[in-house]
């Protein structure tokens, strides 16, 4: 039985990498014009997805160079949350 404190934990990490994904997606259509960020709702979900992974992936930024002029610290922030993910399980595993 998994601990319900260690569960919110883990649901909060694949929440979070699903927040990366979808600021990713975002704003590739952005870029590409396919949607427009004068739409309010549009305006509102990048603002939200920039909001809460600017932190984390600013520190990612500061070590990981772009590659050709492509952003590869999303990808960095996701391996690392599966890494967290993982380490979490293997501890209760041990622990357990």
């Amino acid at each position: 039985m998994i601990n319900p404190f260690i569960w919110l934990v883990l649901t909060f990490i694949d929440l979070y990498m699903w927040i990366v994904i979808i600021g990713v997606v975002l704003s590739w259509l952005v870029a590409f014009n396919v949607v427009n960020t004068t739409n309010r709702f549009i305006f509102m979900v990048g603002d939200f997805t920039h909001r809460a992974t600017e932190p984390a992936l600013g520190r990612i930024r500061r070590y990981v160079p772009n590659l050709g002029g492509m952003d590869v610290s999303p990808m960095v922030l996701i391996i690392l949350l599966m890494f967290l993910q993982r380490f979490i399980i293997w501890g209760l595993a041990s622990v357990g």
